[in-house]
């Protein structure tokens, strides 16, 4: 273990963190979402059925869970080492993808396209939401969840020797289910023992990332390698936002690109635009959390693709990064929030 200790654990081995450059902490280029298909109305279930065409990529735009193909982006591994390569052009150095059991991580296919690419990819290691856990998960101990997430990043992942760098995203639900606790609990105590990275995907309202971090706490969590994703769609209210901040975590805006008129997993939330998102770093930024602070796409439909007519894993550099610097973000702190912080949270620490 002490071998990891200072490096960063990509899926072609480990690498020294100043090796990362500008990296997307939040990914997906392989998996399958079809765990999370949203029923269409009646009166538009031909929609759901259909290819993906030009004339109804605005309706899965708005509706991107309702399209059953749309959820497949496991099929397009080619335009993901396509957009790799613009990435790479971009600027960009590595990514961290996301992918747990649950939504079909394969491991092989990130080896690969980090192969054929240049690009370092992270993969991650545990369990996505309950609806997702096999009947064996469930009725797992603790103990037993924690022994597979730290055999997934010390021998490999999925039945290879491709190892996980990172523990997540782990899925959780609102309310949390108890087969949510378990995983959050071993997940505590896999990065108690390996001093690794964890990135957590929380539920759907805004107690929930709080409720999180003190099972994380309790269980012995490293807050200050701890990922909160998903703040843009969670913690509206900044007051309460600024509160959860002070927890030591790291606040990560990840759903740059996705902008909806109705957001189908929860209707009660009106999903930002990236201007507001951009807003809302800056506030951060001006608090005094430019150290806590990460960025993403969470990439995770077709239509989210250049292939599609999306905005790709290079919009953050290429069209955020500006508007950043016309709203008075430096570049500095541009560089601390897209190099510096993923490369601190990557890095196992020493022991």
């Amino acid at each position: 273990m002490s071998s990891l200790s200072g490096k960063v654990q990509t899926v072609l081995g480990l690498v020294e963190p100043t090796q990362l450059g500008c990296t997307m902490t939040h990914e997906h280029l392989t998996m399958s979402y079809k765990c999370c298909f949203v029923p269409p109305s009646s009166d538009q279930e031909a929609l759901s059925e259909g290819h993906m065409e030009m004339k109804n990529l605005f309706w899965i735009k708005q509706n991107p869970y309702s399209h059953k193909e749309n959820l497949l982006l496991y099929q397009e591994t080619d335009a993901v080492k396509e957009e790799l390569l613009h990435f790479k052009a971009a600027g960009g150095g590595a990514i961290v993808e996301n992918t747990t059991t649950g939504i079909s991580r394969d491991v092989k296919t990130l080896k690969k396209l980090a192969e054929e690419t240049g690009v370092h990819i992270i993969a991650g290691a545990g369990f996505y939401v309950d609806g997702t856990h096999s009947p064996e998960i469930r009725v797992m101990s603790v103990e037993q969840l924690t022994d597979i997430i730290v055999n997934e990043i010390l021998s490999g992942a999925d039945g290879t020797n491709i190892k996980c760098g990172v523990i997540g995203e782990i899925g959780c639900s609102w309310p949390l289910t108890e087969s949510e606790k378990k995983v959050l609990q071993a997940t505590a105590h896999a990065q108690s023992q390996l001093g690794c990275p964890v990135i957590i995907h929380p539920g759907r309202h805004s107690d929930a990332p709080f409720q999180i971090i003190r099972i994380l706490q309790e269980a012995g969590a490293d807050l200050s390698k701890t990922v909160m994703s998903h703040l843009d769609r969670t913690i509206f209210d900044e007051k309460k936002l600024l509160e959860f901040g002070k927890l030591g975590c790291y606040l990560e805006y990840d759903l740059f690109g996705t902008e909806l008129l109705n957001y189908q997993f929860n209707p009660d939330v009106d999903m930002p635009s990236d201007n507001e998102r951009i807003a809302r770093i800056r506030m951060l930024i001006d608090e005094g959390y430019e150290d806590r602070i990460l960025m993403a796409h969470d990439i995770h439909t077709k239509n989210r693709l250049m292939n599609y007519g999306g905005h790709g894993y290079s919009h953050i550099l290429k069209n955020i990064v500006p508007k950043m610097l016309i709203r008075g973000i430096s570049q500095n702190r541009i560089d601390k929030i897209l190099v510096e912080n993923p490369k601190q949270w990557l890095t196992f620490k020493y022991r």
